[in-house]
Parts: C-alpha cells; sequence; structure tokens
C-alpha cells in the first residue's frame, strides 16, 4: 500500500501563483483562494475539488479509493 501524500502545491490558472497547502485527509476541499490574484478556484467539470483540478497530488480521499478526480 502507497503512502498518501498529504501536502499538494496549488496552481492558479489566471495568475500562474503556486502555493504548497495541507490538505484534509477526510474530505475534499471544493473552494480555494488564491493568495496571488484572488480568484475563487472551485473544481474542474468530474474533479471533486481543487487539489484534483489544480495541485501536484489528488487529495487524500481519491488517493486512497485508487481513482483521482473522484471521490
Amino acid at each position: 500500500m502507497s503512502t498518501v501524500q498529504i501536502e499538494s502545491t496549488l496552481s492558479c490558472p489566471a495568475c500562474g501563483h503556486r502555493k504548497t497547502e495541507r490538505m484534509p485527509t477526510d474530505a475534499c476541499q471544493y473552494l480555494y483562494d488564491c493568495a496571488g490574484c484572488g480568484i475563487l478556484l472551485k473544481p474542474k467539470e468530474g474533479d471533486c475539488c481543487v487539489f484534483c483540478s489544480y495541485g501536484t497530488a489528488p487529495c487524500p480521499p481519491a488517493q486512497k479509493h485508487g481513482r483521482p478526480n473522484s471521490c
């Protein structure tokens, strides 16, 4: 069994700002305020959370289920 990543670097599609964040381990995070431009990020269609859409690693629930982008 592989280790679940609990950090992911989010990249804003509007301004390109990148920030590493700690992900919730028991839930998906639907909203995220970009620290660079202030835009409110929401998941892309078909994704469960902002980490699955804009992060370097999918959220822990998606990692645990073995199905990235769908908790």
